[in-house]
């Protein structure tokens, strides 16, 4: 009785599936679909005004260069803004990260009978809209006095007010997900610290918080982006042109009767860079955060 053989070195092809080339080619088109008004910009950005509007933005480019790029970042003063929005995102991440962790220890590792109403609640902060509260928050920001904590002695027009904002919207979010991720570590590492006489602190801070540190760098790369991005609050709560975030101080690109549309295109270009960093950095950690539980049963 022969057996078949396999010639060395021969590879088995698996047939192409109709199937497969769809998924491809719709993840592709997707793919494009993003990246087209990232291209444009880019393109836009590339080529000097007095060109785009003589020939239009869909013609050949006669000369590309990077004077924009130098323009923006010296006409919008962008280091100043960088720097008024690390001051905001820096501590906003952190104490964002640091109480929504509090609480979600507590509800996940402690029975209480108030367990799930309390975390529901801190959920329920991201389902109200902003602009529904936008009005009441505004004049209780200007009832608070804080003299010599903040330039302005309130607390409307200071990054402090700016950071308050965000960790109250985006506390119950993160608390929501780093409680569901504590719940799927061993209750069996507590009890035995419990036994050995740790303090619920220890608990906390030496135990249960390092296993979360992948499910904290997803958040943290969230948290990173959203808070940079943020316009809305920024454009409300600050008043004085020399205290905005990055997103805001793109208008000083923006003039009375006349807008380089290239030269804010290049400005937005740059502003994004930071974001891009921050992910790459934690894209690791991100990933990983993003797939905690897929192979649990």
């Amino acid at each position: 009785m022969s057996t078949p053989t396999v010639a060395l070195g021969a590879k088995q092809r698996t047939p192409v599936r109709p199937a497969r080339v769809v998924l491809h080619t719709f993840l592709v088109v997707t793919a494009l679909a993003w990246l087209a008004p990232l291209l444009w910009a880019a393109f836009s950005a590339l080529r000097p005004y007095s060109e785009t509007s003589e020939k239009g933005y869909v013609s050949w480019p006669d000369k590309l260069s990077l004077d924009n790029f130098t323009n923006a970042f010296e006409q919008s003063d962008m280091l100043h803004y960088f720097g008024n929005t690390l001051l905001i995102a820096v501590p906003a991440v952190l104490v964002t990260l640091l109480l929504s962790s509090m609480v979600a220890f507590y509800v996940s590792r402690f029975d209480f009978r108030l367990n799930i109403a309390l975390l529901l609640v801190f959920t329920a902060g991201n389902l109200l809209p902003q602009q529904v509260i936008i009005t009441p928050l505004y004049r209780m920001y200007l009832l608070i006095d804080l003299p010599g904590i903040t330039m302005s002695g309130k607390l409307y027009d200071s990054a402090l007010g700016l950071v308050l904002i965000h960790v109250a919207f985006q506390s119950g979010f993160c608390a929501f997900v780093l409680a569901n991720y504590m719940r799927s570590l061993p209750h069996e590492l507590t009890e035995a610290a419990l036994v050995d006489g740790a303090s619920v602190w220890r608990l906390y801070w030496q135990i249960v918080l390092p296993l979360c540190k992948p499910a904290m760098a997803a958040l943290a790369t969230l948290l990173s982006i959203w808070i940079y991005n943020d316009f809305f609050w920024a454009l409300v709560l600050i008043s004085t042109g020399d205290n905005m975030p990055i997103t805001s101080a793109l208008n000083n690109l923006s003039g009375q009767y006349f807008t380089d549309p290239n030269l804010v295109a290049a400005g937005a270009l740059l502003t994004a860079i930071p974001t891009l960093i921050v992910y790459f950095a934690l894209q690791r950690q991100f990933v990983s955060g993003l797939t905690l539980g897929a192979n649990k049963g």
